[in-house]
């Protein structure tokens, strides 16, 4: 009889986790960075930002049910003591004059916009002054 060929004995699982890391040792880390940006780009092109909006919002209301908001505080003040300590409070004398300028910045352009959508006052009998009958014009 023929001898029957035997069937491997690694599961789907482990032939994955193999081929995974034949690729990750061939190709490296920026293969996986290069198809991801690639695939991001074309749910990006084909969905739009709703998309990410919408899904961003179903995972923040998640959190946000699951563990309240003093998980945010939590990770607020957590993140801003990060920030103090790596950065200095130089970091927010800049910013916060960054932000000053950028409000003056704003201000001004909506004051120029507003003049330059607002017409020029048109001559109405009221603006228009007509002397009295008998009186010369000025």
């Amino acid at each position: 009889m023929a001898e029957e060929k035997k069937k491997g004995t690694m599961t789907v699982s482990e032939a994955g986790r193999k081929g995974g890391e034949t690729v990750r040792n061939e190709r490296g880390r920026e293969f996986y960075e290069a198809i991801g940006k690639k695939g991001g780009d074309a749910v990006k092109a084909e969905r739009g930002s709703a998309f990410y909006e919408a899904i961003g919002k179903k995972g923040g209301d998640r959190v946000k049910a699951e563990r309240g908001s003093a998980f945010y505080e939590a990770i607020g003040k957590k993140g801003g003591e990060t920030v103090k300590a790596e950065r200095g409070t130089p970091f927010y004398e800049e910013i916060g004059r960054k932000g000053g300028q950028k409000v003056r910045e704003l201000i001004e352009e909506g004051k120029r916009a507003g003049r330059a959508a607002t017409p020029e006052t048109p001559e109405t009998p009221e603006t228009t002054k007509t002397p009295p009958a008998g009186e010369p014009e000025e």
